[in-house]
């Protein structure tokens, strides 16, 4: 997936890293398929780089751009209580963007999405992440074409 040479240990440069929604020559967006967190998303740079401040600044606002459209839309279509934005990278050192829309009913709310079991889990309709997908892939096709 890299532009740049592969890295053999990075999922990032070797996998797509969810359900292809869109790509430029900058990064991708992907839906990972997770029933818990519907229409969670990641914005993966697609080079190998570590962080975000090894990028160019155009580079970091491109790529930041392109997070805010994906909350923009997780917004206007799922309707969430709540927005995380994340970039972690500790076992994946590859610089990408978890964009989760949170619902109160979710099983860990308000807790982050990796913390301690709240309730069973109930989340947005499922109905509507066909809507979203289309959505968000019309948004970038406009914006970012």
């Amino acid at each position: 997936m890299s532009s740049s040479s592969p890295h053999t240990h990075c999922v990032f440069c070797q996998e797509t890293g969810g359900e292809l929604i869109w790509q430029n020559a900058l990064c991708r967006v992907v839906l990972i398929n997770d029933a818990d967190y519907v229409g969670f998303c990641r914005v993966i740079l697609n080079q190998h780089v570590k962080e975000m401040s090894d990028l160019s600044g155009d580079q970091q606002w491109a790529l930041m751009q392109i997070v805010f459209l994906v909350e923009q839309v997780q917004r206007e279509i799922l309707q969430p209580d709540k927005i995380n934005l994340a970039s972690l990278g500790n076992k994946t050192p590859h610089v990408h963007w978890h964009v989760i829309p949170r619902f109160a009913s979710d099983k860990n709310f308000p807790e982050a999405t990796w913390g301690p079991k709240q309730r069973e889990g109930k989340t947005a309709d499922i109905g509507l992440l066909s809507k979203f997908k289309q959505r968000l892939l019309t948004q970038l096709e406009q914006q970012f074409a």
